[in-house]
């Protein structure tokens, strides 16, 4: 009878996309300073009942995952809010650390998930030793982060999660590295009623940055070469 009166559900929306960190001259990537302001104003939103992410990233920079990563979860304790993340093509490397800061992932079941490792050639050393061993405690890093997230929901029994492998989302559920299959706003609609509001939050682009994107084509043609090799590991 008095249904009318109930207040409809908001949850706040970021969407990260791209290639993690500063590519190229004008910072066409996803790294923390970019996304800092935005992921606070989605967090700030009072009348929110959760934060929903969705990321299509095949990864990139370790240091900038781990800086995106810590401030989520450092904004979900500090506002008390659920944090909800939906992959979309990739969730790959990096782009599945940062997911990791979700209290809950889901994704298509042609998602492709995971590549829990260290593929960066972009360090710049000449002692291959020395790179080999920064490999490996970055890939310690990531596992502790995807431990610390996902915890008893891990299946591994089946496969060596953190060999840089990747699967599709159905076989990334099964394997315990999302929570279920669905996109954000089947997902939103199913937890927070059908007259759920989506308040998006994004990054605008100023004139200036607009202008100085447009204004040199070779290094626009090289972070486009840079970020193609990126997405290419996963098929892209």
């Amino acid at each position: 009878m008095f249904s009318f009166l109930k207040k409809k559900k908001i949850v706040s929306h970021i969407k990260l996309n791209g290639v993690i960190g500063n590519a190229g001259k004008f910072k066409q990537g996803i790294d923390f300073a970019g996304q800092e302001e935005i992921i606070k104003k989605a967090f700030s939103l009072k009348k929110a009942a959760a934060v929903a992410i969705s990321i299509n990233s095949p990864g990139g920079s370790p240091v900038q995952s781990h800086l995106i990563y810590s401030f989520i979860r450092q904004q979900a304790k500090k506002s008390n809010k659920k944090v909800i993340f939906f992959a979309e093509d990739v969730a790959a490397s990096g782009g599945y650390l940062i997911s990791c800061a979700g209290d809950e992932i889901y994704a298509n079941s042609s998602s492709i998930i995971g590549s829990i490792g260290v593929i960066y050639s972009s360090f710049g050393f000449t002692d291959i030793q020395r790179l080999k061993n920064i490999q490996l405690d970055l890939h310690q890093d990531f596992i502790n982060v995807v431990e610390k997230s996902r915890g008893a929901k891990l299946n591994k029994t089946e496969v060596e999660l953190f060999s840089g492998e990747f699967w599709s989302g159905s076989r990334a559920k099964k394997l315990g590295l999302i929570d279920g299959i669905g996109d954000a706003h089947e997902i939103l609609k199913e937890k927070f009623g059908e007259d759920v509001v989506i308040k998006k939050f994004e990054k605008t682009k100023g004139w200036l940055s607009q202008k100085l994107s447009s204004s040199n084509h070779i290094d626009q043609f090289a972070n486009i070469l840079d970020e193609r090799s990126i997405w290419q590991r996963y098929g892209f």
